[in-house]
C-alpha cells in the first residue's frame, strides 16, 4: 500500500510542479516572442518588395521561439529579459497561526540535513497562479472547441461531393474553392465554377499543397490557442494567414507568366467571399485579403538580386537580435524539472517533536511545505 502512496505523491508533486513551471515558461516565452512578432510586423513594412515566402518563413521563427523549451543567450538580444514575469510570482503562500520548525534529513537532492522555519504570518501572494493556470487553460479549450466545431460545420457541407480528378472534388454546398484534411488532404471546387477559371483555382490550391500550407496554418493556430491571452500573438497569425495566400498568388504567377495575371485575379475575384471569423482550416483561395492580394498580383515583378540579398541579411538580424535571450537570462526549463523526495521527516511544534518515516504522514507534511514559503535559518 505505501507503494502505491509513494508513487501518488511523487506523481502528485509532478502534476504541481510542472503545472507552475511549465505555465511560468509559456508566459514568459510568449512575452519575449512578442518583440520579435512586432519586428516582424516592421520588417514586413520595409520588405515589401521581396518574396513572400521570405516574409512566410520570417513566421517560421515566431513558432520556434515558441516551442522551443530552451533560448540560446546573446548579447546582441534586444530582447529585455527572457523572464519578464519573475518566479517568485507563482509561489504559493497561506497564512499560519503558529511557528513551525521543520528539519528534513536523507533528502537525496540536498548534500546535508536542512532546517526551515515556517513563519506563522506569511505574507500573500499578488497573483493566485492556479487560478490563472486554470484559466488560461479553460481558454485553450474554448480555441480547441471552436476550431473543433467549424471543422465539423464544413466537414457536414462537403459530406455531398462529386470527384473531379486526383484528390479533387466539386461541390454544391461550399461559395470558395479550399483544401481540407491534414494528412490526406482533399480540394474542394464549387460546382458552379466557369471551366475558364479551374486552372488557375486548381493551380493556386495545388502550390498549398507543394507549400505544406494545410500543415502550417493548424499549427499556427495551435500556438494561438496556447497563447491565446496575448494580443500580438492574434495579429501574428491573421498576418501569417495572409502572407501564406501572398506567397501562394506570387508561386502560381511565376509559373503562368504575364499573360496570366489577369485572368488569375479574375478568378481570384469571383471566388472572394466575405471572411468573418478566424479559422484553423480551410486553406481557401479567395478568403484573405482579395483587394490586396489582385493588386499584388497585376503588380507583381520578379525581385531583384539586392532586394533579396537585404531581405535576407535584415532576416538574420531579426533572428540573432530576437531569437535569443540577453546573456545572464534566467528563465526556466521546461526540460528541467526535479522533484524532491524526502524519506524521513522530524518537526518541532509548540505541542512537541514530531518524527516519522510513515509515507501518508510525510505526504501530509509534504503537501504543508509545498503550500507555504519557506525561509532558511
Amino acid at each position: 500500500m505505501d507503494s502505491w502512496i509513494d508513487i501518488y505523491n511523487v506523481f502528485a508533486g509532478f502534476i504541481e510542479r510542472f503545472y507552475t513551471d511549465f505555465f511560468f515558461w509559456v508566459l514568459n516565452t510568449s512575452i519575449s516572442a512578442s518583440f520579435l512578432v512586432a519586428a516582424i510586423i516592421i520588417l514586413r513594412l520595409i520588405l515589401k518588395k521581396a518574396p513572400k515566402v521570405l516574409i512566410v518563413a520570417l513566421w517560421g521563427m515566431v513558432a520556434i521561439r515558441l516551442i522551443c523549451p530552451f533560448s540560446l543567450e546573446s548579447a546582441l538580444s534586444l530582447i529585455p529579459s527572457g523572464e519578464t514575469i519573475p518566479s517568485e510570482q507563482f509561489e504559493t503562500a497561506e497564512t499560519r497561526n503558529d511557528d513551525y520548525n521543520l528539519h528534513i534529513v536523507s533528502n537525496p537532492i540536498y548534500s546535508e540535513d536542512v532546517d526551515y522555519t515556517m513563519p506563522g504570518d506569511v505574507e500573500s501572494n499578488s497573483l493566485d497562479s492556479i487560478y490563472a493556470y486554470f484559466g488560461w487553460l479553460g481558454g485553450i479549450g474554448v480555441m480547441l472547441v471552436y476550431s473543433a466545431a467549424s471543422y465539423i460545420i464544413i466537414k457536414r457541407k462537403v459530406r455531398v461531393s462529386a470527384p473531379y480528378k486526383d484528390n479533387i472534388l466539386l461541390c454544391d454546398g461550399i461559395k470558395t474553392p479550399f483544401i481540407l484534411g491534414v494528412f490526406k488532404p482533399k480540394i474542394y471546387l464549387p460546382s458552379d465554377i466557369p471551366d475558364e477559371e479551374k486552372e488557375y483555382v486548381i493551380a493556386h490550391e495545388m502550390a498549398h499543397l507543394k507549400r505544406r500550407d494545410h500543415w502550417w496554418k493548424p499549427l499556427g493556430f495551435v500556438l494561438l490557442s496556447i497563447h491565446w491571452f496575448n494580443p500580438l500573438m492574434w495579429v501574428a497569425y491573421i498576418l501569417l494567414c495572409r502572407d501564406i495566400e501572398f506567397a501562394c498568388d506570387e508561386k502560381v504567377i511565376r509559373s503562368l507568366g504575364e499573360e496570366g495575371k489577369k485572368p488569375y485575379s479574375e478568378a481570384l475575384l469571383n471566388c472572394s467571399v466575405p471572411r468573418k471569423m478566424i479559422t484553423a482550416c480551410p486553406v481557401a483561395f479567395g478568403e484573405t485579403g482579395v483587394k490586396d492580394r489582385i493588386k499584388s498580383v497585376l503588380n507583381y515583378k520578379k525581385p531583384a538580386f539586392w532586394v533579396i540579398l537585404i531581405a535576407v541579411v535584415l532576416s538574420i538580424v531579426v533572428a540573432v537580435c530576437f531569437m535569443t535571450n540577453p546573456a545572464g537570462s534566467k528563465l526556466v526549463n521546461v526540460l528541467d524539472i526535479k522533484i524532491p523526495i524526502i524519506s524521513y521527516i522530524n518537526i518541532s511544534t509548540p505541542d512537541g517533536v514530531f518524527d516519522t518515516n510513515n509515507t501518508d504522514e510525510m505526504g501530509v507534511a509534504a503537501d504543508f511545505v509545498k503550500s507555504i514559503r519557506v525561509y532558511d535559518n
